[in-house]
């Protein structure tokens, strides 16, 4: 399995695929990151790839690995990001 491509190496191939600037691929790969923590709360999504929404969780009870003990995790809000079908068909290929 290979590395993972950093924001540098995203941005260069980005810029070489478009025909901009590596620093106007950064500045974008900037500006979609801040557009998508803005607008999580209404879900964003990324066409091709998938959405980010914030999910509510209920209160449940856990276990303590190290000892056992049974303890109370109180309910929280998560950001997740489901995967779209079309994202999941072209890296799996599909069934």
């Amino acid at each position: 399995m290979g590395k993972a491509l950093s924001k540098s190496q995203i941005a260069s191939t980005l810029a070489e695929k478009v025909g901009i600037t590596k620093k106007q691929a950064t500045l974008f790969l900037d500006e979609l990151a801040q557009l998508a923590y803005k607008q999580a709360k209404n879900t964003f999504t990324l066409p091709g790839l998938g959405k980010l929404v914030l999910v509510n969780r209920k209160a449940r009870k856990g276990r303590n690995p190290a000892t056992g003990e049974v303890i109370q995790i109180p309910a929280k809000r998560v950001v997740k990001f489901r995967v779209s079908k079309a994202a999941k068909e072209a890296i799996l290929g599909s069934k």
